[in-house]
């Protein structure tokens, strides 16, 4: 369309965008018989109204309008219709006032009436951060700017704006520096800006990368509500999270993710706790470390009461201190006391409401379940390995500075890369970044004179030393590739139709588990010693190029317990749950067993664990057991 002027200057204070009558409704809102919207410019969603003066295809724009969509008069600009989401009211909007003309002599505005007006003003229209809007109020003419916007479900947030609709429930929360010479008064207490440093959050800038969903949740679980003012709070009724876990395999982020939450908070610095740190020889030593760890918070919430800023509390390794009460027999009862003495200061009598727990674990099954019940650790995030596109993340991330600099080569392919890289970890992506980097530097170097200076321009990580790299950093939930090429050492001997038959059956097997919703899906090859089941069920799984194989053998388990046994299959079984897709080898089932015709028949320990694992049904995985066995009657 083509950009006009406001055809009135009374009408460039209504943040509305004009067009012809005939235009307005290439802009409604279905369902809606006075709503209007459009983006402008690919930036802002503004509000339509006709109007008899403008010619078809024109849209009229006040100045700060076309300021902030970067056209003048005459120019042409591209508009396409919006409709809002569902749950697209502002619960909340931060605004910075000021006089159009500088200058204007000191004045008093009462927040209420303000807002009031604002609301009467632009009810339905949309604000969207860093948007200007002019409006007159008791005959001076003010500029607003958003500085945050609050909706009530973050995630329906449109393509990660931070954007919502004025309605009657909104609320404004004025701000105005010093230097303007606007005094905001009967300004009701909020906590919008007081928590984070900086208005918005960029995960790429802060080193995370593959987790935007997860930290959209720990957003809106834990500091939505107190982004809130103090008065909606009370007529809400309800009390903030106090704490939450982040749990999932090792080098997924968890760390990460609660550093950086530390580091974007406003007001005291974060208490970083490594789970061993707070034990203690000494008898009540250990209970008192607790203690002292929630101290500043209690001073202050006797002090201050809902004014006390946030303490965060961030517990690395907490299954290492939390254990279920009663699993560990030391005869002291250490990890019983921290355990309680947890529970009484996150929700005892005297309930702290100005603390935020974070808990960080490899292993939830170990915690003691009272500690995550609602009230305690009752977020529960997963962190989980990156799926392709947070692997690209990643990568992007770990590789941001190399790129810059001209370090990194043009035939490198991380979309490749993330692709070649699955069931790798966050951790484990950045030891493919250094593997590659330390083979690139390796070549500048000259080992007969080390002192010799490096051509810094002719340092270039190339596609191949990445691909050198995936072959010396392996994931820990990955395939088990020298376990496999010991099972086939001669590779996969050709033996004729019926192998062929028997392979081509199991591999519409593979076919199955990636469409069929149930898991685990099972099969047993059967047959004489040294007919080749063991190198048949390896080739099935390396063809299947599933992320994650295992081979759970006897030969592993040589010389180990009973229990031991057991722990190392379950730990097998669980480790193919966090894969997306699995393959696990049971080889030589009557071994595993430890299966004899006379005496006590096989181990009914192991048995049952077997039993267990196949029984279970992982949601979100799918897993294909293999099973090989020469006494298929026993």
């Amino acid at each position: 369309m083509t950009v006009k002027t406001t055809p009135a200057s009374d009408l460039a204070f209504t943040n509305l965008a004009y067009c012809s009558p005939s235009d307005l409704h290439s802009f409604a809102v279905p369902g809606s018989t006075d709503l209007f919207l459009a983006i402008v410019g690919e930036v802002f969603v503004l509000s339509f109204s006709g109007h008899e003066s403008i010619s078809d295809g024109s849209i009229a724009l006040n100045s700060i309008q076309r300021r902030h969509a970067r056209v003048s008069a005459g120019d042409n600009v591209y508009v396409t219709r919006f409709i809002p989401p569902e749950n697209f009211d502002l619960t909340v909007v931060t605004v910075d006032l000021e006089f159009v003309k500088r200058g204007t002599k000191n004045e008093q505005i009462d927040a209420t009436l303000l807002s009031t007006q604002l609301k009467k003003k632009f009810i339905n229209q949309v604000l969207t951060v860093s948007q200007r809007v002019t409006f007159e109020y008791h005959g001076t003419n003010y500029i607003l700017t958003v500085s945050r916007a609050v909706i009530e479900a973050d995630e329906n947030q449109t393509n990660g704006i931070e954007r919502g609709m004025i309605g009657n429930n909104t609320y404004f929360v004025f701000e105005a520096s010093n230097a303007s010479g606007i005094k905001i008064v009967n300004q009701r207490e909020s906590a919008t800006s007081k928590i984070f440093k900086e208005k918005e959050f960029n995960l790429q800038s802060l080193g995370i990368g593959g987790l935007g969903a997860e930290f959209i949740a720990i957003f809106r679980r834990a500091f939505t509500y107190r982004l809130l003012p103090r008065d909606v709070v009370n007529r809400l009724g309800t009390k903030p999270v106090k704490g939450m876990l982040l749990f999932g395999p090792p080098g997924t982020g968890k760390t990460l993710m609660a550093r950086q939450i530390g580091k974007m908070l406003n007001g005291k610095e974060p208490k970083i706790v490594n789970g061993p740190e707070v034990l203690s020889k000494y008898v009540g030593e250990t209970e008192k470390n607790v203690r002292d760890l929630f101290a500043d918070a209690e001073n202050d919430q006797r002090t201050l009461g809902d004014a006390s800023e946030l303490h965060v509390i961030i517990f690395d390794e907490i299954d290492a201190i939390c254990k279920s009460r009663g699993s560990t027999r030391d005869g002291t009862g250490v990890h019983d006391g921290i355990v309680n003495q947890l529970l009484t200061k996150i929700d005892g009598v005297e309930a702290l409401n100005n603390v935020l727990l974070i808990g960080m674990t490899n292993r939830k099954d170990m915690l003691d379940e009272a500690l995550l019940r609602p009230g305690r650790l009752e977020v529960h995030i997963e962190i989980s390995l990156p799926d392709e596109v947070g692997r690209l993340q990643i990568l992007q991330i770990h590789t941001k500075k190399m790129k810059d600099n001209s370090f990194l080569s043009p035939d490198v392919n991380l979309q490749e890369l993330a692709a070649r890289t699955k069931n790798y970890s966050g951790a484990e992506l950045e030891g493919v970044v250094k593997s590659a980097t330390s083979y690139a530097l390796n070549r500048q170097l000259s080992l007969e004179d080390l002192t010799k200076a490096v051509d810094e321009e002719n340092i270039k990580i190339t596609m191949d030393d990445f691909l050198q790299a995936l072959l010396e950093v392996k994931p820990a939930f990955g395939s088990a590739s020298k376990d496999l090429d010991l099972c086939r050492p001669t590779g996969f001997v050709d033996c004729g139709d019926r192998q062929k038959l028997i392979y081509e059956k199991v591999m519409f097997l593979v076919k199955q588990v990636k469409v069929n919703k149930r898991s685990p899906l099972t099969c047993l090859l059967h047959g004489p010693n040294g007919s080749g089941k063991t190198a048949l069920a390896a080739t099935i799984a390396i063809d299947s190029d599933f992320p994650y194989v295992k081979i759970v053998s006897a030969e592993a388990m040589n010389g180990l317990h009973e229990s031991k046994k057991c722990a190392h299959i379950t730990k097998v079984f669980e480790d193919a749950y966090k894969s997306p897709l699995s393959v696990v080898i049971l080889d030589d089932i009557e071994r595993l067993l430890g299966y004899t015709e006379i005496g006590p028949r096989f181990s009914d320990e192991i048995l049952q664990t077997l039993l267990t694992c196949l029984k279970k049904s992982p949601k979100g995985s799918k897993l294909l057991v293999l099973g090989t066995t020469s006494e298929v009657t026993f």
